[in-house]
């Protein structure tokens, strides 16, 4: 009977640690919330110089591991594997090398929202942002935005 009881206490523990995990979710952040380490790496990483401004910044999980942004410069991603560095991936275009940016609100049940972005030489990346569907498209408008003025300023 005690045994039952013991189980009982741990499966209600656990499913209130996962709760708790999936309602910690990353917040979509300004270039100026990120502490200084998260900056000087995404400069060492080549996504950002030193006189970019980051407009907006989401991470899917630690921002050490994973970041999606854009700047008054590019939209970018990576994503960092500790383990194994062949799985390592970073992305970006500068504005006016986009042909295109597709939005996706609704990515599937498994999957954050994204920015496709397609470079003038058709390669392409996702930049992927997760929030409330306001500041979704808040995120998405404003990387539009950012582009669309560079683009037209040519």
């Amino acid at each position: 009977m005690l045994d039952s009881f013991n189980l009982i206490l741990k499966l209600k523990k656990t499913f209130l640690f996962s709760l708790l995990l999936l309602a910690a979710c990353n917040k979509i952040s300004t270039g100026d919330t990120l502490s200084k380490t998260d900056i000087e790496r995404i400069q060492k990483l080549n996504l950002l110089d030193k006189d970019e401004k980051i407009y907006k910044f989401y991470s899917e999980f630690k921002n050490e591991v994973a970041g999606n942004f854009f700047t008054d410069k590019r939209m970018a991603t990576y994503w960092i594997d500790k383990k194994d560095k062949t799985k390592d991936v970073t992305a970006f275009a500068f504005y006016q090398d986009i042909k295109s940016i597709d939005t996706v609100y609704n990515a599937g049940a498994i999957y954050c929202p994204y920015m496709l972005v397609t470079k003038t030489d058709n390669t392409q990346f996702k930049v992927c942002i997760d929030g409330k569907r306001e500041e979704i498209k808040e995120f998405f408008e404003e990387a539009l935005g950012k582009w669309t003025q560079i683009k037209n300023a040519r």
